[in-house]
């Protein structure tokens, strides 16, 4: 599915999946836990937890939310319904201003007496939009709404949830276009300065908003919305970041904990230096195993003649477009940034690497339109050149959570690794460590605490082939959980996280799990 990571100009190279649903219409926080007991401390019960939510008719999208139509009834008839849940800007000072926080749902489809309650997803990012994803992905989990209503939301900071904002339109259109591989002292300035341009709009436009946009702020909301909902315990569904998400949740309220999935999963015990490394090598991975498959067809492989001979002339195409792009779509040109945002969009899951192929081919032939294609996906632009607030949301909620600020010269310290680690990735997630440089905000840790003794069993799914959030990250979670709550599953195949593959072990064990409570062996492998 999509936003987990993202490989674009200077940006956080964090899990995302929702970007996919993009591609595929155009194709075809620092705070210690508390539970219940610390809200009504706080007096946050009576203004927060005593208000009701109005669910309505759903509105198009905002343009911060993607644009486009209002979500489509499901195939029963049923429609979609949205509210707007009220929480504090600032959790530590639950008295002063507050924001809206966007949710939508479908209720359950099946008969009342079997509904378990409300079964929360958030997609990826950060900075992915629940309230438009779940319409698009609904088809997916319709087996789950059975037993539950399916709910997502726009996360603080994110499309309709007071939306970070950051470059305008055009700036964005410039912004992607540029160098984000700097060969030279001069090219390395420029990128400097274009990330502190980026940074200090992000500071001129939501200064206020910036402290409070951490994960930690997502996930007490997320308790917040469970009791609103109506349940006892959360039920969730958490997708590339929303794993993240959850195992910060999970860590804050252990005791709330209801039967919950984390899928392509997030390794919280890495710094982000250490996770761009392992993004580097997944995606250099998924690049193989899109060239071997492609030669291994029978019809042939119109991009290349052996694997390394398709790796190659890709390499070619990058240096190439690095130093003169080629037409993409009018007036924008493809450039090698633009180009390798697309290989990177296509890459997240299998279904795409046709467009992949496509692209290649166009863009050896000059012609950079299908490429373009996915990496406007990728950024969140439309066709009709606006943008979401996809990438502002993503560079906020990264920069809030992650401690570190790289310089020039700790990238040029880890270039050698990043290359070796993938010769096509590797300077790209190298000097997206930049990011954060000059952030207006301190990041919170090094990583997130997840650790949540207590809790109800988190099945944990890792796919050996996931590009965005490698497979290893599955297995550092379940440990980070502690002993007695992750319960493994691997999955052997291809693209970012399992559920959506269609496996059908895969969506077997999950569906026991989450409409059952029938907890599987951990350690189970499905091919």
């Amino acid at each position: 599915m999509a936003p987990d990571s993202r490989l674009c100009a200077v940006v956080p190279r964090r899990p995302r999946t929702t970007a996919l649903a993009s591609a595929a219409a155009l194709l075809a926080a620092l705070l210690t836990g508390c539970g219940d007991g610390d809200l009504r401390a706080t007096g946050t019960s009576a203004r927060f937890t005593a208000q009701t939510l109005d669910w309505k008719a759903c509105p198009a999208p905002s343009e911060a939310e993607g644009g486009g139509s209002a979500p489509s009834p499901l195939p029963n008839g049923a429609t979609w319904e949205c509210a707007t849940m009220k929480a504090p800007l600032d959790w530590s000072r639950p008295q002063g201003p507050t924001i809206g926080i966007a949710l939508i749902r479908a209720r359950a489809s099946g008969p009342a007496s079997r509904r378990i309650g409300s079964l929360v997803f958030n997609f990826g990012g950060p900075g992915g939009s629940g309230v438009t994803a779940l319409p698009a992905f609904a088809q997916d989990y319709a087996t789950l709404r059975t037993r539950y209503d399916l709910v997502s939301f726009d996360p603080r900071g994110v499309g309709r949830s007071a939306p970070v904002k950051c470059l305008d339109d055009a700036q964005l259109d410039t912004f992607f276009q540029q160098d984000s591989t700097p060969n030279d002292s001069t090219a390395r300035a420029q990128l400097l300065a274009r990330t502190r341009k980026f940074n200090a709009a992000c500071d001129a436009n939501s200064g206020k908003l910036l402290p409070n946009v951490r994960t930690t702020d997502a996930a007490r909301d997320m308790d917040l919305m469970r009791r609103l909902l109506g349940d006892a315990r959360l039920h969730y569904f958490g997708i590339s970041y929303g794993t993240e998400l959850g195992g910060v949740y999970a860590h804050l309220f252990p005791q709330h904990v209801g039967r919950a999935v984390f899928d392509g999963v997030v390794d919280p015990t890495q710094t982000p230096e250490q996770s761009a490394l392992g993004q580097a090598k997944g995606f250099q991975l998924a690049l193989d195993n899109f060239a071997e498959d492609c030669v291994a067809k029978p019809e042939g492989c119109p991009i290349g003649d052996t694997p390394q001979d398709v790796k190659d002339r890709i390499a070619q195409l990058l240096h190439d477009l690095d130093k003169k792009p080629i037409p993409g779509i009018a007036p924008r040109r493809l450039t090698e940034t633009a180009a390798t945002n697309g290989i990177a969009q296509s890459l997240y899951s299998k279904d795409f690497w046709e467009y992949l192929t496509e692209g290649l081919e166009q863009a050896y032939a000059g012609d950079g339109r299908v490429l373009m294609v996915l990496s406007d996906a990728m950024n969140g632009r439309n066709p009709n050149g606006g943008y979401s607030n996809i990438t502002a949301a993503n560079v906020a909620i990264s920069c809030a959570d992650q401690k570190p600020r790289y310089t020039v010269a700790d990238v040029q310290r880890a270039l050698p690794r990043f290359r070796a680690a993938s010769p096509l990735f590797g300077d790209f997630l190298a000097w997206g460590m930049i990011s954060c440089t000059d952030w207006a905000v301190p990041g919170a840790a090094h990583h997130p605490d997840v650790s949540a003794p207590g809790s109800a069993p988190i099945l944990v799914v890792g796919n050996t082939g996931d590009p965005a959030t490698p497979y290893a990250g599955a297995r550092r979670m379940a440990q980070a959980l502690g002993k007695g709550v992750a319960v493994e599953l691997t999955y052997k195949g291809q693209g970012h996280g399992a559920y959506d593959s269609k496996n059908e072990c895969v969506q077997n064990t999950v569906n026991a799990y989450l409409l059952n409570g029938t907890v599987p062996r951990s350690g189970g492998v499905c091919t």
